[in-house]
Formats: structure tokens, C-alpha cells, sequence
């Protein structure tokens, strides 16, 4: 049989390009993708313990992953959003301290490969690292368990470049139920948002730093989409529709991202795309079909997850393999225009609002939010008290009772 496009004239094999996949290829020339997930970050410490250093981590050469700087210039990559992402085990002992770590390996990457790519914190950042042929290279905090319950932590990361966080990981925190209890592994325990959890959304707000609704509960979903007042992402989930996980995202939810400009960052983590461990690249393909049938065409965006899952559809094994996909679009019917928002422009338009919203809580003279979480909403036993009141069930109060009693002479 011979090979897709080529064809047998007088003895010679001649062989015609995918006019669909020279398309894609055109129209990534000017509007390159834009990522929402892609958890190098973790391989960095995982493999390497964060020591950029080393020969075997070098960016330009790096093998056994998804992810290097000569795939994300074939995949014409213009803009990644890098996982900060410690695991749920972390939660009440070390996250802050890791996500830190991992905030750090990605201003390293920057810093060690400005031929390629560029950190910026904004949506005119992105337009300028398209101009300037760099891979835009933004923060994405993936877990809230990473800022332990502190809005000052999380107005910190702000600080540092991080320009979103999702809320929950695969755990539920002291503020927001994850998804896991939408599935028999898991039990609800704020039953969406806890109040706390809607002001962590409004502070988000307020910042100006994207809500990521990707791993959270169908009750969260609501919840942050009732009180966010900036469009929200699901920086890498599918359609629940096309594949009954619970990691995605279901009808009810996709219509509310319609009405609230939101946006749905596609995942191609095998289980979320089939249900199973085998998928194809078409498959991921249905599910941006459905979620533009559904959300329409500006909710629909690129989310891979690469180097954070351990299997991927065929056609898409790595990052160098946006153009087939967006060639698969075209095949499909997919207009230019609905083609480029899909890559960049939906996000981008995103992100404008997020800022537009900050900007107008800023002339509202907004303040920061400065009320920290009960202690008694808090978990772990390695937290001081430092600011919250002294309480019987802990050991300061004794002394502190003895004092009292020594004032008023009761014990003289």
C-alpha cells in the first residue's frame, strides 16, 4: 500500500503534502498555540531535582519527555502556561515551600534559554513574545493547597508571575472541594466553596490572576462561576459529554462558561479523552467539537498536560504535534477564525477581561483582603498560632490562664 499522498508515475514515487496540515502550519505561522497545562516544571524536579545544571537537563537536548525547545518550535508553540504543581501530600507541610521551588525552576528556564523563551505576566506580554519569536512563558499554580489557606500567599505568587491557580487538585482544602468527590473515592466536605473559598476568588479577582476550575467538584464549578465576576478556564479538562470522567467538564457547566465568556483548555490525557487507556488524535478532536457545539466557538481552547500524564493519544505523543491537530480542525469545517481562537485569541480575550477586571475593582479602590481563615477551618498539627486568639484545646492557654488567675490575686 502506498504511503498517505503519494502516488506511482512512470516508475517514479511521488508524494503530495496534506493541504490541511499546510494550512495549519500557515495559520500558526502568525497565531501560534497557546498551552494552558503543561507540567515540565514537575519533570524538572522529579528527574533532576531542580538542578537546571545538569547536562541531562538541558532544554535543547532533553529526552524521554514531552516537552523540549526543538518540539515546542515544530509544534509552533508561542505561549505555554508551566504547572507550578507539588503534590496533595504536601498540604499542611511543605507546599508553600515547594510551589516556591517549582516558581523558581520556571524563571530559571527562562533565565537559562532567553533565545527561546521569555516569562511574561500579561496578555500584551504574550503579543510580544509572538512578535519577538519566543515561546511566552506565564505561570500556572495547580493545586490551592499550594498557598495553605493565606491570601497573603496568594497575593505573594501574584507577585512572583503566577496569572493563574486552580483551585483544587485532586484533594479537597480547608476552602474548596476537589473532584474526587463527585466519584465514590471522595467525600464532600465545603459541598463547593466554603466562604472563604468565594473570598479566595474574589482576591483572585482583585489581583487580576485567572480562576482555573480544572480538578475541582461540579459544585465548585458553580460556585466559583456564581462569584467570580472575570470570565474563568478549565486550563486542561474535556467534555464529560464525550467521555463520562469526572475530571471534565459536564453540559450544565459548559453552557454557564458560555454565558460568563469563559473558557475549556482540551486535555489530551488518554483517560479524559476515551475513557480508556488507548485515544487518537480525532478523538481529541470530538471533544472541541462538542465543547464549540456546546460553549461555542470562543469557549474552546488547547490544554495537552503534557509531561503530566503518562499517556497520550496517538498523534499527539508530544508537543510538536499542535499542527496535525489543528490540520484535523480544518478538516472539519473549522473556519480560520474559530481555528485561531482555539490556538491564541480566546485565551488572550480571557485574559484581557480578567485584567479589564482587576483594573475596574482597582478604581472601585478595592482593598486587599486582609481576614485571614478561622484557625479552627485549618488542618495539620504543625501550625502555631501567631495572631489567632489562644483557644482551650491548645497548649498556650494554661499559661495564659495562670496569668489571669495570678492578676485578679486568686491564686495568692
Amino acid at each position: 500500500m502506498l504511503p498517505l499522498g503519494c502516488f506511482l508515475l512512470s516508475g517514479l514515487l511521488l508524494c503530495y503534502a496534506d493541504p490541511f496540515l499546510l494550512e495549519a502550519q500557515k495559520i500558526m505561522n502568525t497565531t501560534p498555540a497557546i498551552d494552558g497545562h503543561n507540567d515540565l516544571p514537575w519533570q524538572m524536579l522529579s528527574r533532576f531535582n531542580n538542578q537546571l545544571s545538569l547536562p541531562a537537563a538541558n532544554l535543547s537536548q532533553l529526552q524521554g519527555t514531552h516537552t523540549n525547545l526543538p518540539k515546542l518550535k515544530t509544534g509552533r508553540v508561542g505561549a505555554q502556561f508551566w504547572a507550578a504543581y507539588v503534590p496533595c501530600e504536601t498540604q499542611d507541610k511543605d507546599a508553600v515551600k515547594r510551589t516556591l521551588e517549582q516558581i523558581d525552576v520556571i524563571h530559571r528556564m527562562c533565565l537559562r534559554y532567553p533565545e527561546a523563551l521569555a516569562c511574561v505576566t500579561s496578555s500584551a506580554g504574550i503579543e510580544e513574545a509572538f512578535r519577538t519569536g519566543h515561546v511566552a512563558s506565564l505561570i500556572g499554580v495547580e493545586g490551592g493547597h499550594s498557598i495553605d489557606s493565606s491570601l497573603g500567599v496568594l497575593r505573594t505568587f501574584y507577585q512572583l508571575g503566577v496569572r493563574y491557580m486552580t483551585l483544587t487538585h485532586s484533594c479537597n482544602t480547608p476552602w474548596a472541594d476537589n473532584w474526587l468527590v463527585d466519584t465514590a473515592a471522595g467525600e464532600a466536605v465545603h459541598q463547593g466553596l466554603s466562604t472563604f473559598g468565594e473570598r479566595v476568588v474574589k482576591e483572585m479577582n482583585r489581583l487580576g490572576m485567572m480562576v482555573d476550575l480544572a480538578h475541582v467538584s461540579v459544585d465548585t464549578m458553580h460556585d466559583a462561576l456564581r462569584v467570580s465576576r472575570a470570565p474563568v478556564v478549565f486550563s486542561h479538562s474535556s467534555a464529560y459529554e464525550i467521555c463520562p470522567h469526572r475530571r471534565n467538564v459536564p453540559d450544565d457547566v459548559l453552557l454557564r462558561v458560555k454565558e460568563t465568556h469563559g473558557l475549556v483548555m482540551v486535555n489530551f490525557y488518554n483517560d479524559y479523552v476515551a475513557c480508556g487507556s488507548q485515544a487518537s488524535l480525532a478523538q481529541v478532536a470530538d471533544h472541541m467539537d462538542y465543547v464549540r457545539q456546546v460553549a461555542g466557538a470562543p469557549a474552546v481552547g488547547l490544554g495537552g498536560d503534557y509531561d503530566g500524564v503518562s499517556r497520550v493519544p496517538v498523534g499527539l505523543e508530544d508537543v510538536s504535534k499542535y499542527p496535525a491537530l489543528v490540520a484535523e480542525l480544518l478538516r472539519r469545517n473549522w473556519t480560520e477564525s474559530e481555528v485561531r481562537g482555539a490556538l491564541a485569541d480566546n485565551l488572550l480575550r480571557v485574559f484581557r477581561e480578567v485584567e479589564q477586571v482587576r483594573d475596574r475593582m482597582s478604581s472601585e479602590a478595592a482593598s486587599p483582603d486582609d481576614t485571614p481563615i478561622a484557625f479552627e477551618e485549618l488542618q495539620g498539627s504543625c501550625r502555631t498560632r501567631y495572631g489567632y486568639p489562644a483557644s482551650a484545646d491548645r497548649p498556650g492557654f494554661l499559661p495564659a490562664l495562670l496569668v489571669l488567675l495570678l492578676q485578679a490575686g486568686w491564686l495568692l
